[in-house]
């Protein structure tokens, strides 16, 4: 029955490049979720009506997956009150990734300033361990490289997470980086996952799916 399932919504500023993801980040993971047993998800973005977040939708939504980069300011503080609190108050998960480290949402719910030691945006290889084998995020997961990504550095200024699943060891000099750190935020619970620079096809990558789905899932506290 469709209220059994996992409802999802998949957000994006859409700054990513359509010669890279024709059918922007929101659409290409949301096709991908679509196709699991249990999911329901649909894609919404920073131009649409109350920017696809609306307490109507929000209310009906069991995760929120959020990419952002050029565009956190556009981002209104009502929206980002109205997210953090179907976080803490309706139990609603949260996934953000990668440059949503500094969403508003993912700021207001950390309350640090969630910034990074250093980043560098060569294109080179990072390597993501599989910190914790045991958690359900990384359930069919093994050690993997993606051959394009930006650069994160520590320290990330972010609370001590409750788990690290995932840590990142970059080509270029071998910086070291949590890249999949989970939280209980009042009733919500929260993943952050690092991979997913814009201008690469991270999120083509069928490991980084699997995580994201599997996250969904773990945040929905629900099993696939």
């Amino acid at each position: 029955m469709e209220e059994e399932r996992v409802r999802v919504i998949v957000w994006s500023e859409s700054t990513e490049p359509r010669s890279v993801y024709p059918r922007g980040i929101h659409g290409e993971l949301t096709g991908y979720l679509n196709g699991i047993l249990g999911v329901t998800a649909q894609s919404s973005q920073l131009s649409d009506p109350d920017n696809g977040l609306s307490e109507r939708a929000l209310s009906k939504t069991d995760v929120l997956v959020w990419w952002g980069h050029a565009k956190h300011a556009e981002v209104p503080d009502e929206v980002a009150r109205r997210v953090k609190r179907r976080v803490e108050e309706g139990g609603m998960g949260f996934v953000p990734l990668h440059s949503a480290h500094f969403s508003k949402p993912f700021i207001g719910l950390m309350g640090t300033k969630c910034g990074l030691g250093s980043w560098r945006e060569d294109g080179r290889s990072e390597y993501v361990h599989v910190h914790d084998p045991s958690h359900p995020i990384a359930r069919g997961i093994k050690d993997f490289v993606l051959p394009q990504e930006e650069m994160y550095g520590e320290p990330f200024d972010v609370p001590k997470p409750e788990s690290v699943v995932f840590t990142s060891i970059f080509e270029a000099d071998g910086a070291i980086f949590r890249s999949g750190l989970t939280w209980a935020v009042g009733r919500g619970r929260v993943f952050y996952f690092r991979p997913g620079h814009e201008t690469h096809p991270t999120f083509m990558d069928a490991n980084v799916r699997k995580a994201i789905g599997n996250a969904v899932f773990w945040a929905a506290r629900r099993s696939p």
